[in-house]
């Protein structure tokens, strides 16, 4: 490793381990930290880089928003590999020499991270760069938000537990506010109306989750305001849940319409405000907590990246089916591979999801391990859908199954059995013994 720091400062290098190939893991999500847990750290020398210090279990965000899980449950530490891996908490902005000419001399033909900005982070920093052999492109994405004005400054997201604490903080500033005697009820309404823009699993597990907290603790200590609050959900889509079938969305939209959520469907957000937002053909919409779930947009490492074909949607990196990233001239390169959110495999492609993700993670270590030692690894990869599963309240999930290749069978559960399929499901996922404890705990 060699990190590059100004002249007027002290020059120093860490050397890689003897005999051992350097692997640089870009990200802590669902793909990188499954790389991180399966490479042979024995054959390989790992760094990872990744901004968090942890890995986010993305399935129990909502629930930690809620406080019915605590937000330690849906975490788990990067450092616990260290020293068997190398970690530094960066960004990285640059990924450059790509093309590596054959007639390269030995001395210059590694490849090259470039730089890794560390200027966001909390003290500060200098940017350096680093060498690799084998590169792992799993950045992730950030939130979609259609460049909307207003959405940053005065909505918020749920992708990060940091995310989920605002929300959890921001629900109770709500009920305290409203509890104020100067109010009336209808700034109390506007306090405790409650938005969710998206219709995807992420918005429909929180309302979800919002709706269980506001008809059991909130009844019980705020029991006049209980009363007031509302719950809406927006999407630009004509429905929610585009991914499950149709049968289980119907399911899901009576569920959740009985229940008290108002879903509207059609609606486009023109802008966000203080307190407000416009929605076209609706006008001024009040809300005391926005919450925004609308997709996902490319990470800006990924648009920066150069040299490198990219799908035309959404610009994340064009992969073969080994998952290496495909160069402008239509070579592979079999040192980089790009997974999760971060590559589309050409001609091919998949939901961006955490499963998807996870099997990709995993297929990219059983190579490397082979690869260790010498063994050729030659199958493309392979996803294997396990399904998609949603909770809707109320001890109510949504379970839409793997279909048949003819397309011609498709295993759908609804209700009580599909929560304890949810709950069971997430809790065999859970990674350490420490979670797998706590959670059922909460539960």
């Amino acid at each position: 490793m060699i990190i590059h720091v100004p002249s007027t400062a002290r020059n120093f290098s860490i050397s890689a381990s003897r005999g051992k190939q350097r692997v640089v893991v870009l990200g802590s999500g669902w793909g990188g930290y499954e790389i991180l847990r399966g490479i042979d750290k024995k054959r390989w020398d790992v760094t990872i880089i990744s901004p968090n210090t942890y890995f986010n279990f993305t399935p129990l965000l909502a629930s930690c928003a809620v406080g019915t899980l605590e937000f330690r449950c849906a975490i788990e530490p990067v450092r616990r590999y260290t020293p068997q891996v190398t970690y530094f908490q960066a960004w990285c902005d640059e990924i450059g020499k790509y093309a590596m000419p054959a007639t390269r001399l030995p001395s210059e033909s590694a490849n090259t991270i470039t730089p890794i900005d560390v200027t966001h982070h909390p003290r500060g920093g200098i940017p350096f760069s680093m060498r690799y052999d084998k590169l792992i492109i799993s950045v992730g994405a950030y939130s979609q938000t259609f460049n909307v004005p207003g959405v940053k400054e005065y909505a918020l997201f749920l992708k990060d537990v940091k995310d989920a604490r605002r929300i959890r903080s921001r629900i109770l500033e709500c009920f305290e506010q409203a509890n104020q005697p100067t109010l009336s009820d209808i700034e109390r309404r506007n306090l405790l109306h409650f938005c969710i823009v998206g219709g995807g699993p992420t918005g429909v597990e929180f309302a979800a989750e919002l709706h269980d907290l506001l008809h059991g603790e909130v009844k019980e200590h705020y029991p006049s305001l209980a009363r007031l609050a509302k719950i809406t959900m927006y999407d630009v889509a004509p429905s929610i849940l585009g991914m499950f079938d149709k049968s289980l969305v119907k399911y899901t939209e009576n569920i959740l319409t009985r229940e008290g959520v108002s879903i509207l469907t059609n609606r486009h957000v023109e802008r966000v405000e203080p307190g407000k937002m416009i929605v076209k053909g609706q006008g001024e919409v009040p809300f005391g907590l926005l919450v925004w779930s609308t997709g996902l947009a490319p990470n800006p490492l990924i648009s920066a990246i150069k040299e490198v074909q990219k799908d035309g949607k959404n610009s994340s990196l064009v992969t073969n089916n080994h998952l290496n990233v495909i160069m402008e001239d239509g070579r592979p390169n079999p040192d980089v591979w790009a997974i999760g959110d971060a590559g589309k495999i050409q001609e091919r492609p998949l939901p961006a999801t955490a499963q998807v993700a996870n099997q990709k993670a995993k297929y990219i270590v059983k190579k490397l391990n082979k690869l260790a030692k010498e063994q050729e690894s030659p199958e493309p990869f392979a996803f294997h859908n396990q399904g998609s599963l949603a909770y809707i309240g109320n001890w109510k999930a949504i379970y839409d199954g793997p279909g048949t290749e003819e397309g011609k069978f498709m295993s759908k559960e609804k209700g009580r059995l599909a929560w304890l399929l949810w709950r069971s499901a997430y809790f065999t996922m859970t990674l350490s013994w420490r979670n797998k404890i706590l959670v059922p705990t909460y539960w």
